[in-house]
């Protein structure tokens, strides 16, 4: 196993499972202290405890990435831990799911102040250590953010939003020594369906999404390290991820017509709301 991230710091919101989580043992594996921060205490604590089995240092900084305030003290507190901040993954997000008829103003500030204030916040707090390392950013949007489908407008927008902020941090932090990778996964094992419209984890809710096409998140870690090592701008995966990137990016007018024709009948009834 390589080392490429030896003696780093590194923060992940959103760090107590699924990709988040995946991200952190591997980035703990490539040698690096791992601070992982989210909204419960007990999964923060174990991933902490998995991250120190494999011989490095480690932090649980308990953070909801919606208040301000808590993203300038867990900054704070892994400067304290680890002297220093190398690596800053943005990864804190949920999906908002239901018609843009039927979606209610609450709703729609919920998803944007975690999935685009959230993320912006972390960003702009961590930036002034990012600085000092000439470190790098990584924010963890969607394929989502090419490709619409229905009942998901206040998801994708959501991830429309982070990759325009990814793309212009890469434009303003250029010359900085400071990189800003934006990268759009597909499917990949979460928990991200299991958490509803009001970012409540309910595990008896179905996962809906193909089966067939889902990557385990360990897997999903890799490339995404990989991607932030090499401090690339964009990067999408899985191979299905990048077919349906672009389809709707180069002839949305064809996702347009086989989603009008072919996809009726395929909406769950609770994402009809």
């Amino acid at each position: 196993m390589s080392k490429r991230f030896a003696r780093q710091a590194v923060w992940i919101t959103g760090g107590s499972s699924g990709i988040g989580k995946a991200l952190a043992l591997e980035f703990a594996k490539q040698g690096a202290d791992v601070a992982v921060s989210g909204r419960r205490q007990d999964r923060l604590d174990e991933v902490a405890a998995q991250i120190e089995a494999l011989g490095v240092k480690a932090l649980a900084v308990p953070c909801e990435v919606s208040d301000t305030a808590q993203i300038e003290a867990a900054v704070e507190r892994v400067v304290e831990c680890f002297g220093k901040i190398d690596v800053c993954v943005a990864n804190a997000g949920f999906g908002v799911a239901g018609t843009i008829e039927k979606l209610t103003e609450e709703e729609w500030r919920r998803q944007l102040d975690v999935n685009v204030i959230g993320l912006v916040m972390t960003v702009k707090h961590a930036l002034p250590e990012l600085r000092k390392t000439k470190g790098r950013i990584a924010l963890v949007g969607s394929v989502s953010a090419m490709l619409c489908v229905p009942t998901m407008g206040a998801y994708s927008a959501s991830k429309f939003a982070v990759r325009a902020i990814g793309q212009t941090l890469s434009l303003e932090l250029h010359g900085s020594g400071v990189s800003c990778t934006t990268i759009h996964p597909g499917f990949v094992e979460s928990e991200i369906a299991q958490v509803d419209n009001r970012g409540v984890f309910k595990a008896e809710r179905k996962d809906d999404r193909p089966a067939q096409l889902m990557w385990p998140a360990d897997r999903a870690a890799r490339v995404m390290a990989e991607a932030i090592a090499k401090r690339k701008r964009e990067y999408t995966f899985t191979m299905h991820g990048k077919v349906g990137a672009w389809l709707g990016r180069h002839v949305p007018g064809a996702v347009h017509f086989a989603t009008t024709r072919f996809a009726k009948g395929m909406i769950p009834e609770d994402r009809k709301r």
